[in-house]
């Protein structure tokens, strides 16, 4: 109770009807195209382009030279519960108070979410370029020039060093570290954090040569059963 008394001091909810906050500041050459909300205390620089129906919620900072494409919603609460099975309702809201922080030179694609942080920033580094329906989850930081592929979704407290590489549908866990340039190929799972500067595969993930290793194995055992039986 005293944390949500915190964040409602300081992150009161504030009605909204205009689809562009009069507390926005919208920088030079930045166009926003039809549909496009921009919440209470946001920023956003100079020329930026963000597509219709994407939704920037209340104290999201946007840097120069983003794109941002149709459907995006930037600053969603974060997936975030105090949990209690002796109430009635078992899970219980933890407000968030942190913002979206959105770097220069960052694309994110349509219908992505990226939630805020809960007491701390979620953080998208310069040059950073994010697919089409992706989902980041609170308080994550990825580093500068990342590339995050579709359907990704990275639970909370996560941090991406700089140059990490996530190709389609990779899943990361919670509160972990991926180190730089690691690349992860598509629909692997990451369960814990992985060193730098090498290339990952498979779910539970690990080093992709040791997995394909793995996988030759695998694809033999009905001819090695045959020689048992035989």
């Amino acid at each position: 109770e005293a944390y949500l008394a915190i964040v409602r001091h300081f992150r009161p909810f504030t009605p909204q009807s205009a689809m562009k906050s009069g507390s926005a500041v919208i920088g030079e050459g930045t166009y926003l195209y039809p549909n496009a909300f921009v919440g209470n205390n946001v920023t956003i620089g100079k020329n930026c382009i963000i597509h219709p129906n994407v939704t920037i919620l209340d104290h999201c900072i946007i840097g120069d030279n983003v794109i941002i494409q149709a459907g995006t919603v930037i600053g969603s609460d974060a997936f975030y519960y105090n949990t209690k099975k002796d109430r009635e309702v078992w899970f219980r809201k933890m407000e968030s108070c942190g913002r979206v922080v959105i770097e220069d030179y960052v694309e994110v694609g349509a219908g992505c979410t990226i939630d805020r942080g809960v007491t701390h920033d979620t953080r998208i580094g310069k040059g950073t370029k994010i697919d089409n329906l992706v989902h980041i989850g609170h308080d994550v930081v990825i580093g500068d020039n990342c590339l995050i592929a579709a359907q990704v979704g990275i639970a909370g407290a996560v941090t991406l060093k700089n140059g990490v590489t996530l190709w389609g549908q990779v899943g990361v866990s919670k509160t972990l570290t991926i180190g730089e340039n690691a690349v992860v190929n598509a629909q692997s799972g990451v369960p814990s954090s992985l060193e730098g500067g090498k290339m990952y595969w498979g779910s539970p993930v690990d080093e992709a040569s040791k997995k394909i290793r793995e996988l030759v194995w695998v694809k033999r055992i009905p001819e090695l059963w045959k020689k048992v039986m035989s």
